[in-house]
């Protein structure tokens, strides 16, 4: 089955980007037939200039291309923060080349002539990790949006019952009343819809508030 589309996502889209009309041709015919979206590109350029970045999915990549190489559309995704998963594919003698492209974070490499089934299950999942993680991104988002409602006392209080202060200490510790340290840190609480330190803790860290 194919990566269900998140209603709060664009529709994945699968990236072909190689120079062969052969191979672009033959790989979105199989994904296509398998139910995925996909969209060819006969160069670098092509898809930098071209694609709509705010789908999520993937990009198979040839690793030689003329003009910018696969390896070198690697390092503009990673320069431009473009998060999109990547399969290689490779012809014989590119292995060394696939490595490197490994050890800056591809996603995997496969020799061409790729078989069908092993492209697809590759394509299905990198596109799912891309979707699950835009989903996270989206949603963390929204906590940082909440979190940003918050006073600066409020955040202070909040970071201290995160690492487990109780009321009376953070009283002392910020000379004020414990009881305005309550008053701050239930509104604190309703505003960010958790109730308990713990949930707190997991909030914070979440928005990168804690390590």
């Amino acid at each position: 089955m194919t990566p269900t589309p998140s209603p709060d996502l664009y529709p994945p889209l699968v990236r072909i980007v190689d120079d062969e009309e052969s191979v672009r041709r033959s790989a979105s015919f199989t994904l296509r037939v398998a139910g995925f979206n996909a969209v060819t590109y006969e160069s670098a350029r092509d898809f930098l200039d071209r694609d709509d970045l705010r789908h999520p999915g993937c990009v198979v990549l040839d690793v030689r291309m003329p003009g910018m190489s696969g390896l070198e559309l690697q390092q503009e995704m990673l320069r431009r923060g473009i998060d999109l998963p990547i399969l290689f594919l490779t012809g014989h003698g590119d292995v060394g080349m696939a490595v490197s492209a490994l050890k800056l974070g591809a996603d995997d490499f496969c020799e061409k002539p790729i078989e069908p089934a092993k492209l697809r299950e590759a394509v299905k999942r990198m596109t799912k990790r891309n979707v699950t993680e835009r989903r996270h991104a989206i949603r963390v988002e929204g906590m940082r949006e909440k979190y940003d409602t918050l006073t600066e006392r409020e955040k202070e209080i909040l970071r201290r019952v995160a690492l487990d202060q109780m009321n009376k200490q953070i009283a002392i510790d910020l000379d004020i009343q414990e009881h305005t340290v309550k008053i701050h840190r239930s509104n604190a609480c309703k505003k960010l819809e958790v109730r308990s330190a713990l949930e707190i803790h997991h909030f914070l860290t979440e928005i990168g508030v804690l390590s």
